[in-house]
């Protein structure tokens, strides 16, 4: 993509992150992202053919970088599970901007489907970290949705907890005995 594409990729990225702020999706139009972004319904539709295909490729920017599997300087080389909570955790505060409006918003539940998807892939590397006798399904759906809850509260929290405090807790609640 050369960067007049580029450009015109973020902002139609921006118009509709902005949108999704102040209605929920189902109620956003297309025009209404085209007029957001200030470019053609041509423009639009060379880069999404609809507004879920936009959807996904906004869910999958701001979430990609977050589960990418490069080093993050805030945790070192470690890969353990702890240190991709924390490592995840500090991606999402420093997207605080984008996504604090988006997922706490009335469109949130659009996102979090996303976040899962994602946060499904990592568990499932580390379920032998958890030597609980349950089926593995139910494990992994119980740790993806208290992480995502948990991070939901993190946000209405304002982030207080460091991201490393907080995947620690995290890692406390799942321990067994």
């Amino acid at each position: 993509m050369d960067r007049r594409q580029q450009k015109t990729r973020k902002a139609i990225f921006v118009a509709f992150r902005s949108l999704l702020e102040k209605k929920r999706y189902d109620h956003i139009t297309v025009q209404e992202i085209i007029d957001e972004a200030d470019v053609g319904r041509s423009t639009f539709y060379a880069h999404f053919e609809t507004k879920d295909l936009l959807l996904d490729a906004v869910c999958e920017s701001l979430f990609y970088h977050i589960f990418e599997n490069d080093p993050c300087p805030w945790v070192g080389q470690d890969k353990d599970l702890q240190s991709k909570l924390s490592h995840t955790l500090w991606h999402i505060r420093a997207e605080k901007e984008n996504l604090t409006g988006i997922l706490l918003s009335d469109s949130g539940e659009l996102f979090m489907r996303y976040f899962k998807e994602h946060l499904k892939i990592m568990f499932r590397e580390h379920l032998s970290v958890f030597n609980i006798d349950v089926p593995e399904d139910f494990l992994l759906n119980h740790l993806v949705g208290s992480f995502a809850e948990t991070v939901t509260w993190w946000m209405k929290e304002d982030m207080k907890t460091s991201p490393e405090k907080l995947a620690e807790y995290f890692m406390k609640m799942t321990e067994t005995h």
